[in-house]
């Protein structure tokens, strides 16, 4: 690990007894960037130690970025420097296809087992993207993007350390309601084995397996029900008696496998839910998780992230932050008048382009995914007329992306490219007497990374003004004095246990964990740090980001 001033960097041999009292000495004393290989090496032992830190440059992800930068227009000492592509908790990377927007990967393309730990080889990498940033088409947006990146990192090693305050009754009690009694092992709970009765009822055959999609989908046609898939989606366009118990079953399925007893058994301990967070697991910059579910956690369990104790939980979420984004960056005075004060979607429907807000909702995604039939079709066009500035960002990204071409976020996280399916379906339709079939498909795989770069301008800023929002947060947090006489935090570490913490995060939301008595306060700070992260990426663009901020001893939305 090494402790950088500038361009001055100190070499001091310690034991790993003696490294939290050198780091807490050096954080008081003169606030260092710490830059180490990676924080979820680094940085647990020393918040079980007590000891946090405010700052770091995390050589692991900042070189996943640096990687695949438009920005940087000499890639090469980083790319063969492939040592460095790691991604802990991910699967093997999948260059994104037709079949759907983001897939979570490693951004640099490769992966290895474990990124290199030595100082002498942290400090040629340090040295090689210091070189790169510099040298850089926009240093100082690259530099922003890897300060925040590296600050995601701390938050979640933080927020796995922490551990999110739960409370098991209530998790069993929701189960049970929902589910039924906790069921015997290999066993279905008895509101899905009821469904499953109906589900078979309803198709008039005794033996249908609900749980195998391919079988499943044969019964279904078999009914005389034409779909392509059994998503909840495509189901819910059809009229049977059968599809409202299947996507009741299919709702009870997903929560019994994903969030049920089993899971509680495994993932809770102690009145302690800790998640394993995945900073930059997906290519557009937002986090992904690789154990515990932690963005996928549903609704119907929220009652049960309750807080200890005297402490209270200040939740709060951004109103429409990819849109809000989309006009910043644009610039776009209408589209962010629309949306200043009050919800961006009602704001559409005053200035007259749609008639309800359902319908501005409707636009406004399609506008963001490319949404070209159905409502979408009919009502992106109007969002055009109005906010040229804003749709011509994302025009542009789509048009680059059929292209095969790279796109950028606002700070300079690029792109990854086409797949090998982009490059064959048009390989295919170039060739001498190439017929309809081979155009169509070729057109086909055109739009669909045109839909990928559409979003993933905006999906990716969205999650760059995320991250500058957690990184001012976790500092005004630490700030806040200790309460000495109000009961510890249960089970979060001497680091977290007299201060308010973050203890969640999913995209465009944060859950603190803060005494009582700095409830408030913390509030402010989650306010404050919004308003300072919209400032930071894109200064007096005239967009803001209102949150709704609640204070409760559970995470549950008015």
């Amino acid at each position: 690990m090494l402790n950088a001033l500038g361009d001055t960097i100190d070499r001091i041999e310690l034991d790993a007894d003696a490294l939290p009292e050198f780091v807490s000495a050096q954080e008081s004393a003169v606030s260092p960037r710490w830059v180490w290989s990676d924080a979820p090496s680094w940085y647990p032992p020393l918040l079980a130690a007590g000891v946090r830190v405010d700052r770091c440059h995390d050589l692991r992800l900042c070189h996943a970025i640096l990687c695949r930068a438009e920005l940087v227009a000499d890639r090469a000492a980083l790319v063969e420097a492939s040592h460095w592509d790691a991604a802990p908790g991910t699967a093997e990377p999948k260059a994104p296809g037709t079949s759907a927007l983001f897939e979570i990967e490693n951004a640099a393309g490769h992966m290895t087992a474990e990124v290199p730990h030595d100082v002498d080889e942290a400090l040629r990498e340090f040295g090689r993207q210091r070189a790169a940033v510099t040298a850089s088409a926009s240093s100082g947006r690259l530099q922003l993007l890897l300060a925040a990146e590296s600050a995601g990192a701390l938050a979640a090693v933080e927020m796995g350390t922490a551990g999110v305050p739960w409370d098991e009754e209530e998790h069993s009690r929701i189960l049970t309601e929902t589910l039924g009694p906790k069921p015997a092992p290999g066993q279905k709970p008895a509101r899905m084995a009821e469904l499953a009765h109906e589900v078979r009822r309803a198709l008039n055959e005794h033996d249908t397996s609900l749980d195998s999609p391919p079988k499943l989908l044969r019964s279904l046609r078999r009914a005389g029900i034409n779909v392509q898939s059994t998503s909840r989606w495509e189901l819910e366009d059809q009229e049977h008696p059968v599809i409202e118990p299947l996507l009741q079953y299919k709702r009870l399925a997903r929560l019994h496998s994903a969030n049920g007893w089993a899971w509680l058994t495994e993932w809770v301990n102690d009145g302690r839910y800790h998640p394993v967070y995945v900073p930059g697991g997906v290519v557009t910059g937002r986090w992904a998780s690789s154990g515990g579910g932690a963005l996928q956690l549903p609704r119907v369990l929220r009652p049960a992230l309750r807080a200890d104790p005297g402490w209270l939980l200040v939740s709060a979420d951004v109103a429409q932050l990819e849109p809000r984004v989309l006009a910043a960056m644009a610039g776009d005075t209408a589209m962010a008048a629309a949306g200043r004060g009050k919800d961006l979607y009602s704001g559409i429907v005053q200035r007259g382009i749609v008639a309800t807000r359902q319908e501005a909702k409707i636009a406004v995604l399609g506008a963001l995914y490319g949404s070209t039939t159905g409502d979408s079709g009919r009502l992106v066009p109007q969002l055009r007329r109005i906010f040229p500035a804003a749709m011509a960002v994302v025009d542009r990204a789509a048009s680059t992306g059929e292209r095969g071409g790279i796109v950028s976020t606002w700070l300079g996280r690029s792109s990854p490219p086409p797949g090998p399916e982009w490059h064959r379906a048009q390989d295919r339709a170039s060739q001498p007497g190439a017929g309809d079939a081979e155009e169509r498909r070729a057109r086909s795989s055109a739009r669909s990374f045109g839909r990928f770069t559409r979003n993933f301008v905006v999906q990716g800023t969205a999650a760059e003004w995320a991250l500058a929002w957690i990184a001012e947060l976790r500092l005004r947090l630490a700030r806040m004095a200790p309460v000495l006489d109000t009961p510890p935090a249960r089970a979060s570490g001497p680091a977290f246990e007299r201060r308010p913490h973050l203890v969640f995060f999913l995209h465009d939301e944060v859950i603190v964990h803060a005494p009582a008595e700095h409830a408030e306060e913390a509030a402010e700070a989650v306010r404050a740090s919004a308003v300072s992260a919209g400032k930071l990426l894109f200064g007096d663009a005239p967009v803001d980001f209102p949150l709704d901020v609640r204070i409760a001893e559970r995470a549950v939305k008015g």
